[in-house]
């Protein structure tokens, strides 16, 4: 586990000081069948877009609220890492994006039988968004009906 003391003291003031969101309860929904009969969506924040898809906006004030679908059967050498924070190593997303958006390995998992299947479609959304309202109230209403359409069971969500 990392600790602030590995972040450059900008980035050490920003965590200290930032007010962080909370959830209470926490949105929480146990599985009703076993993962091996689940369809799985893998979301995840590390700003990942497909080489035809336009990039994130870095210069959206707030973080930029929308999302980039990439389908099931993309080709990991198309997929590019646009997350906007600094403060941290971007090399190792960018030379092998599993790091941050394992399609391959659910795609392992789903061929030895430990998951059921995996949707068409999976989402990327751009990390450090430090003001989240406008992806909570505009973007997630319109992403999770669709989900729901798909027959999404559980999402694995990995945030950077």
């Amino acid at each position: 586990m990392g600790d602030l003391s590995e972040f450059p003291f900008k980035y050490r003031l920003f965590l200290k000081t930032y007010r962080w969101r909370r959830i209470d309860p926490v949105p929480w929904s146990p599985l009703k069948k076993p993962l091996d009969e689940c369809r799985l969506v893998l979301v995840s924040s590390a700003g990942i877009v497909a080489s035809h898809q336009k990039p994130f906006d870095r210069t959206i004030r707030g973080g930029d609220p929308s999302t980039r679908e990439i389908p099931l059967d993309v080709d990991m050498a198309t997929l590019m890492e646009t997350h906007r924070s600094k403060a941290f190593d971007h090399r190792g997303i960018r030379q092998d994006p599993n790091l941050a958006f394992p399609i391959d390995r659910l795609r392992e998992l789903t061929e030895v039988g430990r998951i059921g299947s995996l949707n068409h479609r999976h989402l990327s959304l751009m990390g450090s968004i430090t003001a989240p309202g406008r992806l909570i109230k505009k973007t997630m209403p319109l992403v999770v009906p669709q989900l729901v359409s798909d027959g999404v069971d559980i999402a694995l969500l990995i945030p950077v």
